[in-house]
């Protein structure tokens, strides 16, 4: 597996079946990148419907977390799902509850999360996430270094869905995921946004979806010795996690550079959304999901634009 993985920036790693070709540096490669944030995602499972009612589509996508499980309904072209799955069983107690973390020792139940409902209950098109040339990966935090790993998602199955799986894994609440020889938890806590990731890869005319409104910066955790402790098998999660308050504000700031310069588009709420990141309430869920309808649709003039330029 070593050999199959390449180093692309300091803090991240890819695995899978990759090709990255930079002789023309001219050549424009656009890219969807998703911010995770819980059920925050909501709002961008909004913003890609609106990409997908109007045909607007991009040569590589990623995501994070939340941004990663609902940013998989963009490749599979599936509008409307994660708004409806998450709706219909939001109060479900497989599908999110205390007691699946008593049982499971996942808050957010991984049988029924990505195995029954995927295959049963809403099924997701791995046909069309096959078919589709945009590429699409994930990140998750490796538990031994507290560094991201992005992984090529291919179809939609097995490995695909483990990836998933651990990207949007959170820690204490839920177990860390095994596969491809890794041992990963929620890519958020290494890295919040992956645009350095998409660009290191060649996607130079980036669209940013965020779930935090312009100027949010996150600020120290106060339970920063409880997570430690509670974090003790993965000291490398518990320090990244201690630092990501100064990794994401950082972010943010390149971020904004980015988008006075011209070089990224971001679409992100116009104020805080104001929704738990467990939410079960269907009508907040679907509050959320038209605030982010409405900014896509806000936007999409210029958006166009962005991408044609």
């Amino acid at each position: 597996m070593d050999d199959e993985k390449i180093v692309i920036a300091k803090n991240t790693e890819i695995s899978g079946d990759i090709s990255v070709d930079n002789s023309d540096k001219k050549n424009i490669k656009t890219g969807l990148i998703m911010e995770g944030g819980a059920m925050r995602g909501m709002f961008t499972c909004g913003v890609i419907d609106v990409l997908m009612e109007n045909d607007i589509q991009f040569d590589g996508a990623a995501g994070i977390s939340a941004g990663a499980v609902f940013g998989c309904n963009f490749k599979s072209k599936q509008i409307g799902r994660a708004i409806r799955y998450n709706k219909k069983y939001s109060k479900d107690p497989r599908f999110c509850s205390i007691r699946s973390l008593i049982k499971t020792g996942d808050m957010y139940g991984a049988d029924f999360c990505y195995r029954e409902l995927p295959e049963v209950l809403d099924p997701f098109d791995k046909e069309t996430f096959r078919n589709n040339p945009t590429e699409f990966y994930v990140g998750a935090t490796d538990v031994s270094t507290g560094k991201c790993l992005y992984h090529k998602c291919v179809d939609g199955e097995g490995t695909d869905l483990k990836w998933m799986q651990a990207s949007a894994s959170m820690p204490v609440v839920s177990r860390p995921v095994s596969v491809d020889g890794h041992v990963l938890l929620d890519g958020g806590i290494s890295d919040s946004v992956p645009y350095r990731y998409m660009e290191e890869m060649g996607y130079n005319r980036n669209l940013i979806v965020l779930t935090q409104p312009e100027g949010y910066r996150k600020k120290k955790n106060s339970m920063t010795s409880v997570i430690k402790f509670l974090l003790r098998k993965y000291p490398a999660v518990a320090e990244a996690m201690a630092k990501r308050h100064e990794v994401y504000n950082r972010q943010m700031d390149e971020i904004n550079e980015r988008e006075r310069s011209g070089e990224s588009f971001v679409i992100r709420p116009s104020e805080a959304l104001g929704i738990s990141r467990t939410e079960d309430d269907p009508n907040e869920l679907e509050r959320v999901y038209q605030l982010g309808r409405t900014e896509a649709k806000n936007v999409l003039e210029d958006l166009k634009i962005f991408l044609k330029k």
